[in-house]
């Protein structure tokens, strides 16, 4: 009998975490994978007496030190830049860079000069792999090598290779020859995101067309196995033990199951600010000018702050802010549980219209096949990111495809934004073709089995190691 592969998982987000937790990824795993969770949530260390799961054990996550700012992170910069210049990405070019630069010290940017000879020259990829070679000799957490060298495990998963914490793990299973499998978090990684320095053995990736982006963005991808699972964070959307009846929801949330709810899901605060938007919005619906319905505003889950309250507050009953943060935990330190994912799930489950600016908000309202009004415009007063807006809309490599889908209404001014959404009341099967075809390209499954096909891929790639290393 073939012994469980023994493998340690990284997890650094709630964004990641809630989906190894909620969806069918560990059930998947008994008696084929023996697992160890590191993770840098608090709240989830008891998951293993919370869920009864024996075969994965919760651990905290070891302690990580940044990397020294010269030469390490000046290397980085220059190894980033000399990208830029090489594909220009339009996430990375534009608006978003000179927004960038206004943030990046006068020494950084300096080095955009010899990154352009870099690209230039052709010689990004020499470069990177050296630059490999140099971050992995750095040690940035000793406790890290010694429970990883003491663990001895067959293959190491990591779900965090754009955050901080998690690379310094892979570089000690890259020193110590653990082959490492890395999960692409979202559809907007490959092309928004910094340079993954460090070359894994196997990736995850949701769909086809995020394979390709991969491809794409880092061309070494294409000698490593790349499988496409789907989300998995989406399953929790197809179980029925997520589901509440539209009363219980309401009650909670302090809205009125009769009415209609319009819900404006927040991105971060630190790229658009949207209080004026959310305002607007509010004062129309609390007038009665959309018809008898009601608002419920969403902050991101990873982000406290960015809303007057008090006004809002002033609105209610027909406008309601979600709580969703978790004041005074850091973002690494915060978690979602059972409650938490079953507002999530039916917060747009019950949804009318979905109003969100260019985040994957649109897509949990699609898989619902909930109408989507997304703005085309920046609604801070100026409009200062009104650029930023344009290109993400129209020009971002993962947006711009489903932006110009025809499965979103796209609005220029606070006007039409409540024009679209009182249509889509009247109307909510406008665009629905058009809609599930965004959900479906994005996602590349819809079925809530998106956990089972990681797990089969965990067990392909730790499998197919295993031989190769006994060979």
């Amino acid at each position: 009998m073939t012994a469980p592969l023994k493998t340690v998982i990284l997890s650094s987000s709630l964004l990641t975490e809630r989906m190894l937790f909620y969806s069918s990824f560990l059930p998947s795993l008994k008696g084929k994978i023996e697992a160890s969770l590191w993770t840098t949530s608090e709240r989830n260390l008891d998951f293993k007496s919370a869920n009864g799961i024996p075969h994965v054990t919760v651990e905290s996550f070891p302690a990580v030190r940044p990397f020294k700012e010269f030469p390490y992170n000046y290397l980085r910069r220059l190894n980033e830049f000399s990208w830029d210049y090489s594909m220009r990405p339009p996430s990375r070019t534009g608006a978003i860079r000179r927004l960038r630069d206004r943030e990046t010290r006068l020494y950084t940017r300096a080095l955009k000069l010899p990154a352009r000879i870099i690209a230039m020259l052709k010689m990004e990829n020499s470069f990177e792999d050296w630059l490999e070679g140099v971050l992995l000799s750095y040690p940035r957490t000793p406790e890290g090598a010694r429970r990883l060298a003491a663990a001895t495990p067959d293959m190491l998963v990591t779900t965090g290779t754009f955050r901080y914490e998690e690379p310094a793990i892979t570089a000690t299973a890259i020193k110590l020859g653990i082959p490492t499998l890395a999960l692409i978090t979202s559809w907007d990684n490959p092309s928004t995101k910094n340079r993954m320095v460090f070359k894994y053995d196997g990736y995850l990736v949701w769909s086809e067309q995020m394979r390709e982006h991969l491809y794409q963005f880092f061309p070494y991808t294409r000698q490593a196995p790349v499988y496409v699972i789907g989300a998995p964070q989406f399953d929790v959307f197809f179980q029925p033990r997520f589901h509440e009846p539209r009363e219980v929801f309401c009650e909670r949330q302090r809205l009125d199951p009769a009415l209609p709810i319009v819900m404006y899901a927040l991105g971060s605060p630190n790229l658009f600010r949207e209080n004026a938007s959310v305002l607007h919005l509010a004062e129309h619906v609390a007038r009665g000018e959309l018809g008898d319905v009601q608002l419920l505003v969403r902050p991101h889950p990873l982000f406290d702050g960015g809303l007057d309250i008090a006004r809002l507050s002033q609105l209610r009953p027909r406008v309601v802010v979600q709580e969703t943060g978790q004041t005074g935990l850091s973002v690494p330190a915060r978690a979602q549980n059972e409650d938490e994912i079953r507002d999530w799930v039916n917060t747009f489950r019950h949804a009318a219209v979905i109003v969100n600016l260019s985040s994957t908000a649109a897509i949990d309202g699609a898989i619902f096949d909930r109408p989507v009004v997304n703005l085309d415009y920046d609604p801070e007063p100026g409009q200062s990111r009104q650029g930023l807006v344009n290109e993400i809309n129209h020009s971002w490599t993962h947006f711009k495809p489903i932006a110009e889908s025809g499965g979103m209404w796209l609005v220029n001014n606070p006007a039409e934004l409540v024009e679209a959404v009182r249509t889509y009341l009247k109307l909510p099967e406008l665009h629905r073709e058009k809609r599930c075809e965004m959900a479906e390209q994005v996602c590349g499954f819809l079925d809530g089995r998106c956990g089972e096909r990681m797990a089969e891929a965990l067990m392909d790639f730790g499998g197919e190691e295993r031989k190769r290393n006994k060979r």
